[in-house]
């Protein structure tokens, strides 16, 4: 990157992701290619309750951190229940869904590579 971008996450404009298999999902785009980041993006997504993200697979690993809230995550037919402050490493190819099993919104960072989107 060649300039410094430094700012509250909750100050980037959500955007709703509308795509099958989705339910309640916001996305916050932190920093991407378009901020000149050569090699990662990093997304703030934010789920309502009930919400979830598609069942997938996809060829780069996901690098998440639960920031806030409660929920579970479907891999690859089991759930796996996580909180606040937990982080997930999703291997390349393993199907995989995000679910909040709480009351709030849940957010979680997930970094992936740049040439993933």
């Amino acid at each position: 990157m060649s300039e410094l971008k430094m700012m509250k996450a909750l100050d980037v404009g959500a955007k709703e992701i509308e795509m099958d298999g989705v339910e309640g999902i916001t996305i916050r785009w932190l920093i991407s290619k378009d901020d000149g980041a050569p090699n990662f993006a990093m997304r703030l997504f934010e789920i309502a309750p009930g919400g979830h993200s598609p069942l997938h697979t996809h060829d780069w690993e996901h690098e998440v951190y639960i920031v806030d809230g409660s929920g579970e995550l479907e891999f690859e037919g089991t759930r796996r229940p996580f909180e606040g402050g937990w982080f997930i490493s999703v291997p390349p190819g393993r199907e995989h869904q995000f679910i909040n099993t709480g009351d709030g919104i849940m957010r979680f960072l997930c970094l992936v590579p740049n040439d993933s989107y």
